[in-house]
């Protein structure tokens, strides 16, 4: 698998596949780039060329103990995007992945960018603060951060369920999927863990987003109990000047999976449309 070097000597593990519109697809915590399968698998056979990466500190990429805050991670995206000399791309963040294409699209603008879409986003921003009423109570993530400390295996397996929206009655997602979901988590490690989980509670999009002027597609599940859609997408829908918010009833955060052939469709239909 191939690397490129960020500044600061961390290597970034990545896919190349396929010719034509690049596409470059960004994962969520705490997986890697091995949960886009279905999608890369998809958009690859449709003539598009289809980037994936690891983001520093899970995957196979490498694992600094520091830069694991939104400025690195969209500067470790464009080593990625100068690298491959990437132009007329469409930019796809997963959850966390959202701030990635926010933050560059802010910091880098988008003379190699056409396009973006922001999928169960954390954006604009997660976190209850006094000028942000409309955020999560920090005391979850305090909860969230001390389990994953006090044990990352047990906070990984009852993770998924929540993820994909997993009930004694509602199959979403067979019992090998949360089991590979965890076998993906299982990469990275204590550190990156922790301290990215910090970065996409903590981290203000509001600013970013009202500069961004090409046309994004937000696409977010009604029933994601992980990031819920009126703390995140439909406020990203009002500050973007140029989006579009397309709400899967019922879905839960990890529609990549539950609604997978929606989502390629709905994918491939941006990018081409």
């Amino acid at each position: 698998m191939p690397f490129v070097i960020t500044q600061d000597g961390t290597e970034i593990s990545y896919r190349d596949w396929g010719a034509g519109t690049p596409v470059v697809l960004i994962h969520g915590w705490p997986l890697d780039q091995d949960m886009w399968e279905r999608q890369a698998n998809f958009l690859a056979g449709q003539k598009l060329r289809v980037i994936t990466y690891d983001r520093r500190g899970f995957g196979h990429s490498g694992q600094p103990w520091n830069g694991y805050d939104y400025d690195t991670f969209a500067a470790d995206l464009n080593t990625l995007m100068e690298k491959l000399n990437l132009t007329g791309a469409t930019l796809v963040g997963f959850s966390m992945g959202g701030g990635e294409v926010v933050r560059y699209l802010s910091r880098y603008g988008s003379a190699r960018v056409t396009k973006a879409v922001l999928i169960s986003a954390i954006t604009p921003f997660l976190m209850q603060a006094a000028d942000n009423p409309e955020g999560v109570d920090p005391s979850v993530f305090d909860e969230m951060g001390e389990s994953i400390l006090k044990d990352r295996a047990a906070f990984l397996k009852a993770f998924g369920p929540n993820f994909y929206g997993r009930s004694l009655v509602n199959h979403t997602v067979s019992e090998s999927v949360l089991e590979w979901t965890q076998a993906v988590a299982y990469r990275s490690s204590l550190r990156p863990t922790i301290a990215a989980a910090k970065a996409f509670a903590q981290t203000d999009f509001r600013a970013d987003m009202e500069g961004i002027t090409i046309p994004v597609r937000i696409i977010h599940g009604t029933s994601d109990a992980i990031v819920p859609i009126d703390k995140s997408s439909r406020r990203s829908a009002k500050i973007l000047p140029n989006a579009t918010l397309t709400e899967y009833d019922g879905e839960p955060h990890g529609l990549f999976f539950t609604a997978a052939e929606r989502l390629n469709r709905e994918l491939l239909s941006f990018i081409e449309g």
